[in-house]
């Protein structure tokens, strides 16, 4: 007899909590926000190069203040959006939330995973993060990304979903 509440569930591993919401490491949200500030700058050069147009300024100093503006705003519109990002494996499956005023759920039922993988870049591997991709039945190229999961966590998730798929395709 086994002491999971459900069959189909392994016992909970210590490195993954209850199926409640889990967010994402803190370790990941500077990673998360580099990448969101670098596309903000991106824009906030176009926009400076317009400003520099308009405003009285030399056009290096306005580019300089508006791309280092962006930024900032960017890296800021990064940290909180890292916060909203949140996954839960649960005997329905493995679902991922994201957002805040606009939230969006995604639940994978267990019966629809096809296969998983782990994908560590270099700047992951150094922070001991990895991107959790589930492969799911049906459409072409159908797969929910979780990005920058603890390592450790992810492994230990793509190994219980795995077991869980296994379980299920027994039934």
């Amino acid at each position: 007899m086994s002491d999971s509440p459900h069959p189909a569930i392994p016992p909970a591993s210590p490195a993954l909590p209850a199926a409640d919401w889990q967010p994402l490491p803190r370790r990941g949200a500077l990673l998360y926000a580099g990448g969101t500030s670098l596309a903000f700058a991106a824009a906030g050069s176009g926009l400076g190069v317009l400003a520099s147009q308009v405003l009285p300024l030399p056009p290096a100093a306005t580019l300089a203040i508006v791309v280092a503006a962006m930024l900032a705003l960017g890296l800021l519109f990064g940290v909180v959006r890292h916060r909203r990002i949140a996954w839960k494996l649960d005997e329905d499956g493995f679902a991922t939330r994201r957002g805040g005023l606009w939230r969006t759920e995604t639940l994978v039922p267990v019966s629809r995973v096809q296969h998983l993988d782990l994908e560590r870049g270099p700047l992951e591997r150094r922070l001991g993060l990895a991107t959790l991709v589930v492969h799911t039945a049906g459409t072409r190229m159908a797969a929910v990304k979780l990005p920058l999961l603890a390592a450790a966590d992810a492994e230990v998730l793509r190994d219980r979903l795995a077991r869980q798929t296994e379980t299920d395709d027994a039934l």
